[in-house]
Formats: C-alpha cells, sequence, structure tokens
C-alpha cells in the first residue's frame, strides 16, 4: 500500500485524534506533513500515530502529535518508534493529549511532566 493510501485508510482515525488538537491542523495539513515528511504516519490494522521530530536548542525530540485506534496497537509501537527515533538522533518523546494517556503510557516509561493549557478567543 502506498503513503497515500495509507493516509487515506487512517483518515477516520486521523480526524478524530484531530477533533483534540485545538483546531491547528485538519486532515489536508496533516496529509501534506506526512507526504512531505515533516510528520511521520505509523499506520496499525486498527489504528494509527503521526509523530513529528521537534529540534530544541538542547536536545531533539520525538512529538506524538495524533494517536487514535485500538490502544493495544497504538502502544504495540512504541518499542519500534523509540528505536527510530534514537536513529534520528532524539532522545525524548513529548505528547500532549487527553489525560487518559497518562495511565495507559505509564506501563512503558512515560511521566506526566507538565499540563497544557488553551484558551480560545477568536
Amino acid at each position: 500500500m502506498t503513503l497515500l493510501e495509507e493516509l487515506l485508510r487512517c483518515k477516520p482515525w486521523i480526524e478524530a485524534a484531530l477533533e483534540y488538537s485545538g483546531g491547528t491542523h485538519n486532515f489536508d495539513d496533516v496529509a501534506a506533513g506526512v507526504m512531505s515528511g515533516q510528520m511521520q504516519l505509523w499506520p496499525a490494522p486498527e489504528g494509527m500515530i503521526v509523530t513529528e521530530i521537534v529540534t530544541y536548542p538542547r536536545k531533539r525530540v520525538l512529538n506524538i502529535f495524533l494517536a487514535s485506534g485500538e490502544l493495544n496497537q497504538i502502544l504495540d509501537f512504541h518499542t519500534n518508534v523509540q528505536e527510530w527515533a534514537e536513529n534520528q538522533g532524539c532522545s525524548a518523546f513529548t505528547m500532549s493529549g487527553r489525560r487518559g494517556w497518562v495511565k495507559a503510557l505509564k506501563s512503558h516509561g512515560w511521566h506526566e511532566s507538565f499540563t497544557t493549557m488553551s484558551k480560545v478567543f477568536i
């Protein structure tokens, strides 16, 4: 299956995850990011994650931008995604999401490091 075909197959999960992104992206924005290589799509039979590398002055991290679908399939990505991230020079993961992710990721060594808040004013 081509990357574009995988994006289209994963579109319902991408759009479901985007409901919690604060309106920063739509499906076309994510598809463009994946097709350009700026973002990475990790498809599973019943779910997906979308990642992006963020380079800060003192470290490089792999941000899990979107995740949706069957939880066990998403968690099955952990080792492979971490290995890929390390090969890209990343030293950590980051992720913003609903509170339920804290419990789901705890067994993989994740911890809650800060709280993200937002206020929509326009």
